[in-house]
This record gives structure tokens, sequence and C-alpha cells, in this order.
């Protein structure tokens, strides 16, 4: 096999059909770029789920006058209740925080923003901050405190951080499905890149045939044009998510945004998923070409 005229003709063909050779190439950067957002979403998510797991808390907060004068849950309405929590079989630890403790709490949580100058500890209730043996078993507990002199409310953290799990579910379907979109648009552009760069170039592979070349020989040039698009389109989208987070999920989390609620995401995170990119890439462009030619191309 002469490899030399096969890459020539690669290169024939790629230079031949540029607009639409580059169009490929963007709308094969734009799907895998989305599809490696997705497995971005869910590798987030299962880190987020992984931090959490074992850290959510029942927030038992105590009415405004019992947070005032008990500052160490030594009066009879806050030790009665840690004790009767402490007593229950559902209930792993409870830890009391008192208004100071919730305010230096806040602090942290919201730091940098209005909403933290404007705070006071006076104004932030004392809570019991109970783990369960059974992080999925609250209704027990809140039968339990349901009625009891000095609950003010029940706070599951479950619920808080669920909100922010259905936001990266909706945000991971709704890449997702933008992908699919723009693979099927890339199919397309490939298919109709192999049929116009065979059309092209008719004359000199029936003169191939005539002379005894194989099918497999005359249709590889064509199946190397939508390989080689497929690379370089995986190579963009690689670099994209590699720039996006380094201009601007960074730079998010450091101004606060998201900063401690999700696990940041690493480099490491995005080369993981980059050689299965490549396979995607090569492979939609190599069978999408093999396709076109065994369907619409007679070589």
């Amino acid at each position: 096999m002469r490899f030399n005229f096969v890459f020539r003709e690669v290169i024939t063909g790629l230079r031949r059909n540029v607009t639409m050779t580059i169009a490929m190439i963007l709308t094969t950067a734009v799907s895998l770029g989305l599809l490696g957002t997705g497995l971005l979403a869910v590798h987030t998510i299962d880190e987020t789920q992984d931090l959490y797991g074992d850290r959510l808390e029942l927030v038992v907060s105590l009415t405004l006058d019992v947070s005032t004068r008990d500052q160490d849950c030594s009066q009879s309405i806050c030790a009665g209740l840690r004790d009767e929590l402490k007593a229950s079989p559902l209930v792993q630890s409870v830890t009391f925080e008192n208004q100071q403790d919730a305010f230096a709490r806040f602090q942290r949580l919201f730091q940098g923003q209005t909403l933290a100058a404007l705070a006071r500890p006076q104004g932030l209730p004392a809570s019991l901050r109970v783990k369960l043996v059974n992080p999925n078993d609250t209704d027990g507990l809140r039968k339990l405190l349901q009625g009891k002199v000095g609950v003010k409310s029940i706070t599951d953290q479950r619920d808080v951080v669920e909100r922010l799990f259905s936001f990266l579910r909706t945000v991971r379907d709704v890449v997702f499905a933008l992908a699919l979109i723009e693979v099927v648009a890339a199919a397309l552009l490939i298919s109709n890149m192999v049929q116009l760069s065979a059309y092209n170039r008719r004359t000199e592979v029936g003169v191939m045939r005539l002379v005894g070349a194989t099918r497999w020989y005359t249709q590889l040039p064509f199946l190397l044009e939508a390989a080689v698009t497929g690379v370089v389109g995986t190579a963009l989208a690689v670099g994209s998510l590699l720039a996006g987070k380094a201009l601007f999920l960074d730079s998010a989390i450091s101004s606060g945004f998201g900063n401690g609620v999700v696990p940041t995401l690493q480099y490491t995170d995005i080369l993981a998923v980059s050689p299965w990119l490549f396979l995607l890439g090569i492979g939609i462009a190599s069978i999408t070409g093999y396709v076109t030619l065994r369907l619409y191309v007679r070589l």
C-alpha cells in the first residue's frame, strides 16, 4: 500500500472542501465540548454526594427566648431536649450550637456579602445539630420533637442539598440534550463531506478501480479525512474545557460563587474524560464515513 499516496489524498480532500472541513471541525468541537461538560457535571454530582454524604444533619432550631437565655445548653428546656435526643436510638450524636457559634458559621458562609455585615448574633437562633444513625430516617425524629417547648423549627439539610443536586442534574440533562443534537449535526456534516469528496474524485477513483485497486484502498482516504476532522474537533473541545476552567470557572469560584459548596473541578478531571472524547470523536467520524460510503457512494 502506498501510504504517501493515501496521505496526499487526505490532505487534498481536506483542502478541497475547506469550508465544510472547518464547519465539521467546529461542530464536532461544540458537540464533544458539551458532552464533556455533561460528563464533568456527572463527576461533580458524584463528588458532591460523597462530600455531603456523611456530613448532613438535622438542625433543631431553638426559639429566640431559649437561645438568648441559655448560651451553654445548661437550663432545663435545652438540656432536656438534648438529653432526649441523645437517648433516642435514631440519633448518633447531638451538638449544641449557641448564638455566637451560629453567627460565626453565618459569617463563614456569607463572607464578603452584604448579608454578612447586616447579621447580628442576637438575631440568630441557637440549635441542636443532630446526626442520625440512618440519615433517611427523619420522620421518627420529627415525631419525637413535635410540639416540644423550645423548638422553633426542624431543618433537614438533605432538602437544601437536594436542590443543589437537582440543579446540577438539570444542567447535565440540558447539556447532554444539546450535545446529542450537535452530534447528529456533526454526523450529517461528515456524511455530506464524504459524499462531496467522493464525487469530486470519482474519475480518479474509477481509474484506480480499473487498474485493480481494492474497494478498501479507494475508501481509506475518505475515512481518514473524516477521522482527522474528528481528532482536530475533539482536540478543540478538550482545549475549550481547559480554557473554560482557567478563564471562567476558577475566577467564578475565587469570587465566592460556589466556593466550598461543590468540589473544585481539577485539570485531572478534564484529562480523565479526554480519552473517551477522542475515542467518541474518532468513532463517530469513522463510522459515519464508512456507512456513508457503503450506502450512498459506490467506489
